[in-house]
C-alpha cells in the first residue's frame, strides 16, 4: 500500500476494480450470422392480447411444422402480452395453460407488463383506473366482471378486484405467477420488452425486461445475442442486427406474428382469418422493415419517465 494525491493504493484492490470497469465498458459486438443450437428449432410468438381466435390457428400450424421437423429440440417461446385489449383474455390464458406436454414440445412463457399489471391488480386495487385505461377492461369482461360505476371511489376497485381473485381459477394464477422474464437460445434472447443498451443480458433487470421501449429501440448499442421482443406495435417484423419485433398489434389489425428460427434460417408466420402464411427474412437481419402501427406517444416513452401504469 502507497499513497498517491493523499489517498490510499492498493494494487490488488484497485486493479480489480479498474479492470471491472474496463469490462463492462468494453463494446460488445452482435453475432455477425446469428444462429440457434445445432438440431433445435424455435418459434417466438409476438402479443396476443386476447386474441384466441388468431392464437389457436398459429399454435396448431406450428404444432404440424414440429411434428414433420427433425429436429431434437423444439422450443415455442410467447413473448408475453397475452391479455388486455383483445375479446377474449380469459380464453388466451386458459388455452396457454392447456398445452400438450407430450408432444416433444417445450413451451416457454414470458411475462409481459400486462400480465404485471393483472397481478398488481389482484394485490392492489387501487392500480385499476389505469389498468383499465390500458384495456385491463377487457380481461374484466372476460371474466365476466364490470368496471365500478363510480370510477374514482376505492371501495368499487376493492370489489372489483375480490370478484377477480375469486373467478380466476388456481391453474390461471399459477400459469400467471410462473412467467418467466427471458430466455436464451444459442444467439437469440428473448424478452417482452427488450432489454437496457450497456447492460449484460444477464444482468437485466426484470423491469426493462418488461417495460422498456425508447431507450431500447432508439439505441445502436448491440448486444452479445440478437434480442427477440414484442411491446412495441410495427406492421410487419421489424429486424436489424441487433433485435427482431414481432409484435403486430393483433388486438387490431387481426394479424398474429410469430418468429420461425432453425439453424441461420428465419421464418415469419401470420395468422389472419383462420389461416396461417409464411414468408422468409433476410438470415442475417439487415433489413429493416417499418411502419409504426401504434400511436407515437407509445414509441417516443420509456418506463422510468413515464407512469407507472403506462402500458
Amino acid at each position: 500500500m502507497f499513497r498517491i494525491g493523499g489517498g490510499e493504493f492498493r494494487p490488488g484492490r484497485q486493479e480489480t476494480m479498474f479492470s471491472k470497469l474496463l469490462k463492462r465498458r468494453a463494446p460488445v459486438k452482435a453475432p455477425e450470422t446469428p444462429r440457434v443450437p445445432d438440431g433445435q428449432i424455435v418459434w417466438a410468438i409476438g402479443d396476443i392480447h386476447g386474441r384466441l381466435d388468431l392464437l389457436k390457428p398459429l399454435v396448431e400450424a406450428i404444432r404440424i411444422d414440429a411434428a414433420a421437423s427433425d429436429a431434437r429440440k423444439k422450443t415455442v417461446v410467447f413473448l408475453g402480452d397475452y391479455i388486455d385489449r383483445g375479446p377474449d383474455s380469459r380464453g388466451v390464458i386458459q388455452y396457454l395453460a392447456a398445452l400438450p406436454k407430450g408432444e416433444g414440445i417445450e413451451w416457454r412463457f414470458l411475462k409481459g407488463n400486462h400480465e404485471e399489471a393483472m397481478l398488481d391488480f389482484l394485490d392492489n386495487p387501487t392500480t385499476g383506473p389505469t389498468w383499465c385505461e390500458y384495456g385491463g377492461d377487457a380481461t374484466l369482461a372476460s371474466y365476466g366482471l364490470r368496471l365500478p360505476q363510480i370510477k374514482h371511489k376505492a371501495g368499487g376497485w376493492a370489489h372489483v378486484s375480490a370478484d377477480l381473485d375469486h373467478k380466476v381459477t388456481p391453474t390461471e394464477r399459477a400459469f400467471l405467477e410462473n412467467l418467466e422474464l427471458c430466455v436464451s437460445e444459442g444467439d437469440y434472447f428473448f424478452a417482452h420488452a427488450g432489454a437496457r443498451p450497456g447492460v449484460a443480458l444477464a444482468d437485466q433487470s426484470a423491469r426493462d425486461l418488461m417495460w422498456i421501449r425508447n431507450s431500447f429501440l432508439h439505441s445502436n448499442v448491440e448486444f452479445e445475442k440478437v434480442v427477440v421482443h414484442g411491446h412495441t406495435p410495427t406492421q410487419q417484423i421489424q429486424a436489424d442486427h441487433r433485435r427482431i419485433g414481432v409484435d403486430t398489434k393483433a388486438y387490431e389489425s387481426g394479424v398474429l406474428t410469430a418468429l420461425r428460427l432453425w439453424d441461420t434460417q428465419r421464418q415469419a408466420m401470420h395468422s389472419e382469418h383462420g389461416v396461417v402464411r409464411s414468408s422468409t427474412l433476410d438470415p442475417v437481419g439487415r433489413r429493416i422493415e417499418t411502419g409504426f402501427a401504434g400511436r407515437a406517444a407509445d414509441l417516443n416513452a420509456d418506463h422510468p419517465s413515464r407512469p407507472r401504469g403506462a402500458i
